[in-house]
């Protein structure tokens, strides 16, 4: 694969993102700041490295099966993991400035 090829591959991902939300916030996880980490293998497996905004988050099987069905459908991507991690602890500042505007915290 290609650098080109990776990189539009990563674009394909976050404008996949960009469609999953938490069912209790109006905002996609992408801009919530709740992706860590892209990363795509020569081969096209994908790996994310995402948390929560809690880690005791209800919706938590949703989102991150949302995430997986979506990633997946992306033609070039041949497997997904996500792994779901806590360091760092999340927190607002993380979210893009539209998120925050989004969500009245500008």
């Amino acid at each position: 694969m290609t650098a080109e090829q990776r990189l539009q591959l990563e674009e394909c991902v976050v404008k996949m993102l960009r469609t999953v939300f938490d069912p209790e916030i109006p905002v996609d996880i992408y801009s919530l700041g709740l992706i860590y980490r892209i990363d795509i293998a020569d081969d096209g497996a994908l790996t994310v490295d995402m948390t929560l905004t809690a880690p005791n988050c209800p919706a938590a099987d949703f989102i991150i099966e949302d995430a997986r069905i979506k990633l997946e459908s992306i033609e070039g991507i041949t497997s997904v993991t996500i792994n779901l991690v806590f360091e760092p602890e999340w927190n607002k500042d993380m979210m893009s400035e539209e998120a925050k505007l989004e969500l009245g915290f500008l």
